[in-house]
This record gives structure tokens, C-alpha cells and sequence, in this order.
């Protein structure tokens, strides 16, 4: 019996052998960059570091780019209703791969995408941005409890900072 490398190793081989190019051999796959756990930690602690030196209590979470929750970090008065909502905001930038700020202005009640307000679990309040590496979105930030989405945006603006370095542009 072929192990699943040898028969992997015959399907390429064949592939090749038929003039199609190594790239064709793949096309059943795709190959994507998520954060890594300490640098969705290290981006949560700056954010909330940079709300807790203005005196916001706030929660903070990341998101890989699925919008699955990496990291949550409440400070210790953060309101019980920050948790849920700073998900909610980085899953919404993950989703609609904008920043939730301008996504707030782009679905007032005037406009043509203010039905974007009744999805389940998006939440269009200023706070919550992607992350960026390589032209490709790898997770995003949300920040709940500031007094106003301004400073929830400006948190996690200052939060991604601190890990720019991190990030292979």
C-alpha cells in the first residue's frame, strides 16, 4: 500500500510529466498568513496600554482573518458589555476588510448600505481595524469602552504600531 506522500509524489510527477506547470499541481490549495498568538498578545497589550495611559478602561480583542477571537483583554473597570462589543468590532473589520470608523460614516441611515446595521454580529462603531501584512488582511483589533469610537479607533491605530515591525510589509 502507497503512502499518501508516494501517491502525492505520482500525482505531481504525473502532472509534470503532462507539461502542466508546479503551480497547476496545486490549484486545489491556497496558502494564507493568520497572526501569530504572541503577536496578537503583544498587539493586544499595546492597545490597551495606550487606553489605559488616557484613562479609558476598555476591552481589546484580535481576531485571526477568519474573525475567530486570538486574544481578550479587558482592564479591570472595563464595562461588562466591552468584551462582546470589541469582538464584534474586530470581526467586523475582518469581514468587510474596512475600518469600522469609516464603515460607521458609509452606513448612516441615508445611505444605500445601511442594511449592513442587520447583520448578525457586525457591530459599526468606530474601534475596530484590520490588520494588514503583504497586501492581505491577517487578523484585526477591536477596542470597546473609550469614550467614543474616536478614541476607540485611535487605540487600536497606536496598538498596531507596536507590532509593525512584526508584520513583513
Amino acid at each position: 500500500m502507497k503512502s499518501c506522500h508516494d501517491l502525492r509524489a505520482a500525482a505531481l510527477a504525473a502532472m509534470l510529466g503532462l507539461g502542466l506547470p508546479a503551480a497547476a499541481a496545486a490549484e486545489g490549495l491556497f496558502t494564507v498568513s493568520n497572526l501569530t498568538p504572541d503577536t496578537a498578545l503583544k498587539l493586544a497589550q499595546a492597545t490597551l496600554a495606550d487606553c489605559h495611559g488616557k484613562g479609558y478602561q476598555v476591552a481589546v480583542a484580535v481576531v485571526d482573518r477568519s474573525g475567530v477571537p486570538q486574544v481578550v483583554l479587558r482592564d479591570r473597570f472595563g464595562g461588562p458589555h466591552t468584551v462582546d462589543t470589541a469582538i464584534r468590532k474586530a470581526w467586523t473589520a475582518v469581514s468587510f476588510r474596512t475600518n469600522t470608523k469609516d464603515l460607521s460614516d458609509q452606513t448612516k441611515a441615508e445611505g444605500q448600505s445601511t442594511g449592513l446595521r442587520q447583520i448578525t454580529n457586525a457591530i459599526v462603531l468606530g474601534g475596530g481595524v484590520p490588520v494588514e501584512a503583504k497586501g492581505s488582511i491577517v487578523g484585526g483589533v477591536g477596542v470597546s469602552g473609550a469614550p467614543g469610537g474616536e478614541e476607540d479607533h485611535g487605540c487600536a491605530l497606536a496598538g498596531l504600531e507596536a507590532i509593525l515591525l512584526d508584520l513583513e510589509f
